[in-house]
């Protein structure tokens, strides 16, 4: 039954090696044989250019897609928040693992006047950038790409005050410092803390397998909000957050537009009984879309292009 060695693709970063280990070891736990084929992705390669510049929603992805479209491996594991609202023909999400802690980070150097005058503070998201601005304005924000290894080593050789991380991501390698201030206030990336893993849809093997590992409560939180991003036709781009979760039985939903300066934001926040799920974000990206958010959307899109 078992005799087929289910190839994961991976990045070969850090944090992508061990989302995969922790898969591998999830199927091994099962039974399953594995194989890690770890690949670079150009979203690594290229850490000149702003990630909008690449033209490409699935920048981190599309090598592992292309991997898998030509059989080169069976699965691949992504931090959930890197992965565009549509996936390619073919390809399918086969589990979403318990969600890690969701929160965005301020890694700082010990110090903290600068949130009360003037600072630089760094990170390579516009959602994260404009959420900065619209409660710091005065600050400068700075470009920070990499691998979080790589932008951690950036953030200690440069003089700025701090940069802002996904908790989840430096939690899982242990590379949280013991500078760091929880940012409640911002709204998370969509399925930020939640790792998707994604199969080719004509392999049933796999996909049962991964079955397995599918945590509900994560799959219905990140469907709510990647139907939100996807509504709002957001991409990796526009400064867009949300976050679903489980209150008893019902779900609460914070989404949030922000233009690229941070100083627009339209936000909605609703508590819907648990069963109202499978359209909460499409109807709550309706909701920003006619209180402005169309004009504001098109307006994030012409300063993209330029």
């Amino acid at each position: 039954m078992m005799t087929k060695t289910i190839r994961i693709g991976t990045r070969d970063s850090e944090l992508a090696l061990w989302q995969a280990h922790t898969v591998e070891k999830k199927l091994n736990d099962l039974g399953y044989k594995t194989q890690i084929i770890a690949v670079k992705s150009q979203g690594d390669l290229l850490l000149d250019k702003p990630l909008y510049e690449l033209g490409i929603t699935g920048i981190f992805t599309k090598t592992l897609d292309i991997a898998m479209i030509n059989g080169q491996v069976d699965i691949a594991v992504h931090s959930m928040k890197d992965v565009p609202t549509a996936l390619p023909i073919g390809i399918v999400q086969a589990a979403v693992l318990k969600r890690a802690n969701t929160l965005d980070i301020l890694v700082h150097k010990g110090n903290l006047d600068f949130l009360t005058g003037k600072g630089t503070i760094a990170t390579g998201s516009l959602r994260r950038q404009a959420q900065w601005w619209n409660k710091y304005p005065n600050h400068t924000v700075v470009d920070l790409r990499g691998n979080v290894n790589t932008r951690m080593k950036k953030l200690q050789e440069n003089d700025w005050n701090g940069a802002v991380f996904a908790a989840a991501g430096l939690e899982r390698i242990n590379l949280k410092p013991e500078n760091f201030i929880n940012l409640d206030w911002m709204i998370p990336a969509p399925a930020q803390g939640a790792m998707l893993v994604v199969a080719m849809a004509n392999d049933e093997f796999s996909r049962q397998a991964l079955n397995e590992l599918n945590d509900i409560d994560t799959e219905i939180c990140t469907h709510i909000e990647r139907q939100f991003l996807k509504t709002l036709e957001g991409g990796c781009t526009a400064p867009i957050g949300a976050l679903a979760t489980f209150v008893e039985d019902d779900i609460l939903f914070k989404g949030v537009l922000f233009s690229i300066d941070g100083k627009q934001k339209i936000e909605i926040e609703k508590t819907v009984p648990m069963q109202d799920w499978k359209k909460l974000g499409f109807y709550c990206a309706k909701e920003i879309l006619e209180n402005g958010g169309t004009t504001l959307m098109k307006s994030i899109k012409e300063t993209l292009k330029k």
